[in-house]
């Protein structure tokens, strides 16, 4: 049997482009405020490993809905033949040019694509949306509609009173702010719908779930990998002979702090390709967190542990480390609580970038002098590089592709991450320590890499507001706060 193709038909300017992104995770559809970005019918498919799971259709927007209608109910058919005068209709159109976008967007539906349709429910319903309605029931062919809010959601209800006495399936589908679940609810429903396509369509839900817990191990590998490589590099510059070694000293830590930067950077562009974002602008337009300098004071404040964390930490070493920590930590975690109060700056000057990393003078074994700089013994550092990615990992993961702007935060949003569990820190703390001893550093890790992954997966977990007229589980894409602990 053949994938499943769902036609997204509706009003012009009504979010059909964004569903489509959103349910074919495709962020090259292209999306625009202005009626009539689509003009003509193009295909987004939806693959996992090169199999084509589902394919959506962008159509153009009816615009002469009205008159279309009056065409067919001319033909005077009763309801065993309106599928063939809706057929009829594209035939007799498709070159006289009268209907250009009614003919576009009926030809894959035509072919057997099921229907999405699409409203916005921002807006108030009118009977004018009626002979589309009219005309997509007259295909016959499996429909279901979504109520897409692009503003506020004032006008919810009235679609779906007026939308229950054409489709039997109407969900309100936010293509912005839908999460990963409410996407699959979308699927399992149209396999309700079409008998031949539940198996097919169950079995796409459990290879999306699958290949989403994929991303997620692939992420926090890729996080475990980074937080090694900045635990353990260091850079050295041979000194000439006699050579006064200060002004090697400002070269070396800044040589120190880009590779870092890199590291970082080369870190969240791969966890971004898991997500397939490709196309990603990464900048922050309110608070300003995730692209400040790695080194700033401020990012410290709002990603580093807090002061009682890190003397709690600082007794790393033995066997009974962790249930100590544990039991000195209790319940505090990062990232939970309010962002960055005031004052604190001045409380946390003995743990931030300044003490990152060392210059040292070193005899080399041929002769001569070197001077070396790391790996970094800041105990707070990798705190500061985890949190940054956990933070990146939640709003990318959570992120449609539907949203195409720049990654921002919105500052107003009450969306939370969860907070790390006690012994999560102190896990984490354990590890980092084993990587700055360094020696075999895969099986630390690996193991790291493990505790991230759990992680991850309960920030996948977190509810989210109710959409308005439906089920819990739509998150604000984009949004978050980051909070500090002391």
């Amino acid at each position: 049997m053949s994938s499943p193709v769902f036609a997204v038909v509706g009003h012009p300017n009504k979010g059909k482009s964004s569903i489509v992104a959103t349910l074919a995770a495709d962020d090259s559809v292209r999306i625009g405020p202005e009626p009539g970005t689509t003009m003509r019918c193009r295909r987004y498919p939806m693959r996992v490993d090169g199999e084509e799971l589902y394919a959506l259709v962008d159509t153009p927007g009816f615009q002469r809905a009205r008159r279309a209608w009056e065409w067919m109910q001319r033909q005077g058919a009763g309801a065993h033949r309106r599928a063939t005068v809706v057929q009829a209709f594209v035939t007799a159109h498709q070159q006289s040019g009268a209907f250009p976008d009614e003919c576009e967007l009926l030809a894959p539906i035509i072919e057997g694509a099921a229907i999405l349709y699409v409203v916005d429910g921002s807006v108030p319903y009118g009977e004018e949306y009626e002979p589309e309605m009219e005309i997509l029931r007259w295909t016959g062919q499996a429909s279901m509609a979504l109520i897409n809010p692009i503003g506020d959601a004032n006008h919810v209800a009235a679609w779906q009173a007026a939308l229950g006495q054409y489709f039997r399936v109407v969900r309100v589908f936010n293509a912005v702010m839908a999460d990963f679940r409410r996407r699959t609810e979308i699927l399992r429903a149209f396999g309700q719908l079409r008998e031949e396509w539940r198996e097919l369509l169950d079995r796409t839900v459990a290879i999306l779930e699958a290949d989403r817990a994929r991303s997620r191990r692939l992420a926090a590998q890729t996080v475990a990998e980074c937080l090694t490589q900045v635990l353990t590099h260091r850079v050295e510059q041979k000194l000439p002979p006699g050579q006064d070694p200060k002004p090697y000293q400002a070269q070396l830590e800044d040589q120190f702090r880009h590779d870092l930067r890199r590291i970082e950077q080369r870190a969240r562009l791969r966890v971004e390709e898991l997500y397939h974002h490709l196309r990603l602008q990464r900048r922050e337009t309110e608070l300003h967190l995730l692209d400040e300098d790695l080194f700033a004071e401020r990012t410290w404040l709002v990603f580093g542990l807090g002061r009682k964390h890190l003397l709690a930490s600082g007794a790393v070493g033995g066997a009974a480390t962790g249930a100590w920590v544990d039991a000195h930590l209790g319940g505090a975690s990062l990232l939970a609580g309010t962002l960055l109060g005031a004052g604190i700056g001045a409380a946390v000057g003995w743990w931030t970038a300044d003490k990152l990393v060392r210059v040292r003078i070193l005899d080399m074994p041929v002769g001569g002098k070197a001077a070396s700089a790391g790996p970094t013994r800041n105990r707070s550092f990798p705190h500061v590089v985890f949190n940054r990615a956990r933070y990146h990992h939640f709003l990318v993961a959570r992120r449609t592709h539907a949203v195409q702007g720049e990654l921002a935060v919105a500052g107003h949003a009450q969306q939370t991450i969860p907070p790390l569990l006690a012994v999560e820190i102190s896990t984490l703390e354990r590890l980092f320590h084993r990587l700055r001893r360094g020696g075999d550093l895969e099986p630390a890790t690996a193991a790291l890499a493990e505790v991230i992954a759990a992680v991850f997966a309960r920030d996948d977990r977190t509810e989210a507001p109710d959409q308005p007229g439906g089920p819990a589980g739509e998150a604000r894409s984009g949004s978050g706060v980051i909070n500090t602990i002391d």
